[in-house]
């Protein structure tokens, strides 16, 4: 948020700062809150229906890793809420008719997570192999739950409806019309969608890096093999919808869509520039493919794109940072696609995955690339809104707080999270140390019904 520096005024860039950083520690997270609980559940399957006891280990270990991240999500989810109201007291003011209705809805998603961690957790040896698997359920989808209804909100920020404006003020509010507004099913899919991409590439590079260090043993083997399936999985199908909202986007926010591609100018024949940065109001230093935007965005070359030149210069979003975000986000999505590809085609000749230290390689930096794609679309979403937290209806610098010294609210918030970051791995590393000591228990048979 550095670039905004020169434009922001009193507290708009260490409330920005203060948000940006929040959520983006919170997301990670809150994506692998949901991916973990499916992973256990699918190991656990495996390990019913095989009988063999390597699932039923992994499903123990990641349990005990969903637990440990279910409650720092909890936390960190928390700040955000709290953030949200003292930060942005005039979104909240005029808008919280219908901008709080799907954060209420997610408050009753988590709750019935959270009792059913719970279960899951006390449950191993309690409940019966097939009740504890059931029990699982619906932790996955109230996690699922829980990103469409967050994730709703941001829609509405993005294409608001279900309201009117008379004199300023909000009326005929429609929490349902603003839920369900135009950008909800391509920004909640991708979400959703990136969730489990990013939790199965996470899990897969832990295991990837265990195996270079000599690991070779069947339950590293299959610990790498379940999430990297999971994540090979999804990225063919998150990729088609990426462009689906990349469409979206060219249609709805046009101005957005030219600063993700740098487009100064409304024209047709517009090429596609990977890379650059924007020098004295034009992009340079990129790679221009000829006709590429226009190709992507209409099928074909004389599609007009609208360019910045339509809006004035105080609505413009940054270009430089919005561009370099969409793409780093689609290289790290072809990256991962690539690697989703080598894995099935190897696996469909074979029925086994490559063996190379090249395969491990990427597979390790798989986890991150993931990470980074998730941020950097974030990024662009947000950044590419600018200078609107709601499109067209309240400028950003009109909802910030008037409150003094928010800067020490970002230094306090700096410090919890550091010593929350130390924690988390500290007790992720003590768990998975126990778990290497950890015998592998014996085959587990679904239990038979029993006369009467």
């Amino acid at each position: 948020m550095w670039l905004l520096a020169a434009v922001d005024p009193g507290n708009l860039l260490p409330a920005r700062q203060q948000m940006a950083f929040s959520l983006a520690w919170h997301i990670p997270i809150a994506c692998l809150g949901v991916g973990f609980p499916l992973l256990a559940v699918l190991a656990e399957w495996r390990g019913l229906r095989t009988g063999d006891p390597v699932y039923v280990q992994l499903a123990r270990r990641w349990a005990k890793a969903m637990g440990v991240l279910f409650a720092v999500g909890a936390v960190s989810g928390t700040v955000l809420s709290f953030e949200m109201g003292a930060l942005w007291p005039g979104l909240m003011e005029q808008y919280g008719a219908v901008y709080g209705f799907p954060f209420a809805l997610e408050g009753f998603a988590f709750f019935i997570e959270a009792i059913f961690v719970g279960i899951y957790l006390y449950g191993f040896d309690r409940l019966s192999p097939r009740a504890h698997l059931l029990s699982g359920i619906p932790i996955v989808l109230a996690g699922v739950a829980s990103v469409f209804f967050v994730v709703t909100a941001n829609t509405f920020m993005q294409t608001p409806r279900g309201f009117r404006l008379e004199n300023g003020k909000l009326v005929d509010a429609r929490p349902w019309d603003a839920m369900f507004n135009p950008s909800t099913p391509p920004q909640t899919t991708h979400m959703i969608l990136a969730a489990f991409m990013v939790s199965g590439f996470v899990v897969a590079s832990v295991y990837a890096v265990a195996m270079l260090r000599g690991r070779r043993d069947r339950y590293t083997r299959v610990g790498l093999l379940l999430p990297l399936a999971l994540g090979a999985v999804v990225s063919l199908p998150q990729v088609v919808v990426g462009d689906w909202a990349a469409k979206f986007v060219a249609g709805n926010q046009p101005t957005k869509l030219a600063a993700m591609e740098g487009v100064y100018e409304t024209r047709d024949h517009v090429p596609l520039t990977l890379g650059g940065i924007e020098v004295d109001g034009e992009l340079r230093y990129g790679l221009e493919i000829p006709n590429g935007l226009s190709l992507l965005i209409g099928y074909s070359p004389s599609t007009v794109v609208r360019g910045l030149n339509e809006v004035p210069p105080q609505d413009r979003p940054p270009v430089t940072i919005t561009h370099l975000a969409f793409d780093a986000m689609v290289a790290c999505g072809f990256a991962l696609l690539g690697l989703s590809g080598w894995f099935a085609l190897v696996w469909w000749r074979r029925r086994a995955p490559p063996r190379s230290r090249l395969f491990l390689g990427a597979v390790a930096a798989s986890g991150l690339l993931a990470v980074i794609a998730l941020e950097a679309g974030w990024t662009t979403t947000e950044v590419g809104r600018q200078p609107w937290i709601v499109y067209h209806q309240l400028r950003t610098a009109d909802a910030v707080s008037a409150a003094p010294h928010l800067e020490y609210g970002l230094y306090i918030v700096l410090a919890v999270y550091a010593a929350l970051t130390v924690a988390t791995v500290v007790v992720l590393r003590v768990l998975a140390r126990q778990g290497e000591g950890e015998a592998v228990e014996r085959p587990v048979q679904a239990p038979q019904e029993q006369p009467g």
